[in-house]
């Protein structure tokens, strides 16, 4: 299945409500009334595209469309335009789509570090994997660390992956300090030269300021490893939460100084929207997304293809 077809088939809920939204409230030949865009933006909403996209789309659709006899494939280039320009930003494409890597600030020597970041039970160990397995499958060669010590289900998840990847992996006592389980991966990674460094972090702590004073640790450490490292900090969401997970990412997001995002369990959600309202509430591009439960099925995000995927029938 290719990326595009994956998109689809992750999208479907999403797709199947947007579709039931248009056709039940605009219909081809009548007249364009308020009420009917009123409706459609309490709809969008169930998507959880957000209020301010949502706010943005329904009033594209008034400048081009109220008053004016419903052409339904006009209503439906107008909701796609809309909705590409607000998930491009002012920033365009942020990498070459045709390049799954082109999104990862990579070392231009020596071992590039991603530290994983996100709260426990979004998929962070699982979209983990993902990225190992997408940079094995362009011959980078990978270690794991893992650092979520605080959770030892965490750890042993972690490990059964390397196994099924054939990559390496540090770990110590459950408990010890992730900051020394970071220390050993580098040490370990420049040893057998890898290519790459993956870290796992914990899912929750107590308070933000916690959460700071052991990444400020991590990244102290790493970088008296490796030079300029860590070279990436992702934030994992959850798709699956929509807007309830947002403000806690965000939170999250500025606690640990992320560059970027990976949406896991966009497969199977009915607000696929989120990426959306994401977009628009935090100032971090998404980078990957999961859409399925096999390992391979981590995907570049690609506006044009998002959007695409979201109403091709």
């Amino acid at each position: 299945m290719g990326l595009f077809d994956k998109l689809k088939k992750g999208l479907q809920k999403t797709k199947d409500l947007l579709r039931t939204d248009v056709r039940d409230l605009f219909k081809a030949g009548e007249l364009l009334e308020e009420k009917h865009i009123e409706d459609f933006y309490a709809r969008l909403i169930g998507t959880d595209m957000g209020v301010e996209a949502s706010k943005a789309i329904v009033t594209e659709l008034r400048e081009k469309h109220l008053g004016r006899t419903v052409v339904i494939d006009e209503i439906w280039k107008t909701i796609r335009d809309k909705l590409k320009s607000l998930l491009k930003g002012g920033e365009g494409t942020l990498w070459d789509v045709n390049n799954k890597l082109s999104p990862l600030k990579l070392a231009p020597t020596g071992t590039t570090v991603i530290l994983v970041a996100g709260v426990n039970g979004v998929g962070k160990t699982t979209s983990i994997a993902k990225l190992a397995n997408l940079l094995q499958s362009h011959g980078k060669k990978v270690v794991l660390a893992a650092g979520d010590t605080f959770r030892a289900a965490a750890v042993e998840q972690l490990t059964l992956w390397s196994r099924r990847l054939g990559c390496e992996i540090v770990t110590k006592a459950a408990s010890s300090d992730p900051a020394a389980v970071a220390f050993a991966g580098c040490v370990r990674a420049k040893e057998i030269g890898a290519d790459v460094l993956i870290v796992d972090t914990a899912g929750r702590l107590q308070t933000q300021q916690n959460l700071m004073k052991q990444l400020s640790k991590i990244q102290r450490v790493i970088e008296g490893q490796i030079p300029g490292a860590p070279h990436e900090v992702l934030l994992v969401l959850d798709a699956t939460t929509g807007q309830n997970g947002v403000s806690q990412a965000k939170h999250f997001s500025e606690a640990v100084a992320c560059s970027g995002l990976v949406l896991a369990k966009l497969d199977g959600t009915a607000k696929g929207g989120v990426v959306v309202a994401i977009r628009q509430t935090m100032s971090l591009p998404v980078k990957y997304v999961g859409v399925g439960e096999q390992v391979d099925d981590l995907e570049l995000f690609d506006p044009e293809g998002f959007v695409d995927a979201l109403f091709e029938k």
